[in-house]
């Protein structure tokens, strides 16, 4: 009995030890990872930056459409955290709090804000997202044709810094449909006045109109008919201007072959026994890609078109190499071009006058035209 009870306790102090044993080395184990876990500043723990806190907050205020406090929060951030790395971000962010705001005045500002973005950082992948987003404020505020152009000629203009500036961007592709859309309505605003002066008469006016046209927006979807408009008005003007009216059947034939004007231009230079030239190979297959592509609006689509401000663009073209440069007015063809060493090169530069003037001394040419002594010039010494 006593052996038994020997053994038990044996075991039990062994069994003790054990457990000791496994404590301490669960105790090693857990210090030595403690010492190989990454090291942690205990002070920043569960903790943000100020900076990024006033960010996010900024952010989380936009997106709820309380642009006004997030624009104080921003504010606040670049004033206060100068050399933060949330600066340019939070430049971008005033900028996009006004461009969501929207309105006359929210529009306004979100341009100069983002003008003021590309000059503080134009090397920055956001500078040609925000002149992107310049191209589309007035792109979006583009009137109808025979509206006031403002607008349009001001989103042409942003669109195409964006292409210069930036061609090789992400925005590139979307700006450049956007100036064909744009030339489209420019240039239907220039077929509304050329075939107003066609009708009335002024064939001058109208051949000068629409050959600027053609020249200045070659993707327009109706430049072959301002260029047959414009062989007419040549033709209409008298015999001296034949050669300007086969040059503009000419280009209808060579630019525009697949244009219902084409067989047309055709038919005229044979009459005017004119040869008769080949289709561009590239201008048909421009012309081929856009039929194939061309989509047209639904009955809907056009009713909303008569309420609606913004143009219908969906005649622009789907590709094609927009107009880059400015448009360039030219002279009438009826408007004689001066003869070379008549016109005045030289300077003109301005000299006081010196010495007694003709106005004090010579008699007044409109008294003595008419017969009348000229009057005795006034004596300041004489009171």
């Amino acid at each position: 009995m006593h052996s038994v009870v020997k053994s038990w306790r044996v075991t039990k102090s062994r069994a003790a030890d054990a457990a000791v044993v496994l404590v301490l080395t669960a105790f090693v184990a857990t210090s030595c990872g403690f010492h190989r876990k990454a090291y942690e500043n205990p002070i920043t723990k569960d903790t943000q930056q100020p900076d990024k806190v006033l960010f996010d907050k900024a952010i989380k205020d936009i997106e709820h459409g309380r642009y006004e406090t997030a624009r104080l929060t921003l504010n606040t951030l670049i004033n206060t955290y100068d050399s933060s790395e949330y600066l340019a971000k939070a430049k971008l962010a005033i900028a996009d709090s006004w461009f969501r705001q929207a309105g006359t005045e929210g529009m306004a500002q979100a341009e100069a804000e983002y003008k003021d973005f590309i000059l503080f950082y134009p090397t920055m992948e956001e500078a040609a997202e925000s002149q992107s987003k310049i191209c589309d404020i007035h792109y979006e505020q583009m009137d109808k044709a025979d509206r006031d152009p403002n607008n349009a000629l001001r989103a042409e203009r942003e669109c195409r810094q964006l292409l210069i500036q930036y061609p090789n961007s992400k925005y590139a592709r979307g700006a450049e449909q956007k100036v064909r859309d744009i030339q489209e309505v420019l240039a239907e605003a220039e077929m509304a006045a050329g075939d107003y002066y066609h009708h009335k008469g002024s064939f001058a006016a109208a051949a000068n109109r629409l050959n600027g046209l053609v020249e200045q927006y070659p993707l327009y979807s109706k430049a072959a008919e301002a260029l047959w408009e414009e062989g007419d008005s040549y033709t209409r003007m008298g015999p001296r201007f034949r050669a300007k009216a086969g040059e503009s059947y000419t280009k209808i034939v060579h630019d525009y072959p697949l244009s219902t004007y084409a067989e047309l231009a055709k038919k005229k230079l044979q009459e005017m026994e004119l040869p008769v030239p080949e289709a561009d190979p590239a201008a048909l297959a421009r012309m081929k890609y856009e039929a194939a592509n061309h989509v047209e609006p639904s009955r809907l689509q056009k009713g909303l078109g008569l309420i609606k401000r913004g143009p219908d663009v969906s005649s622009a073209a789907k590709s094609g190499q927009p107009t880059m440069d400015p448009p360039k007015r030219e002279i009438p063809a009826n408007v004689p071009v001066p003869a070379e060493g008549t016109t005045f090169t030289g300077d003109v530069t301005v000299a006081p006058v010196t010495g007694t003037s003709a106005l004090d001394t010579q008699p007044d040419a409109r008294s003595a035209a008419a017969g009348l002594e000229a009057p005795a010039p006034a004596n300041p010494t004489k009171k």
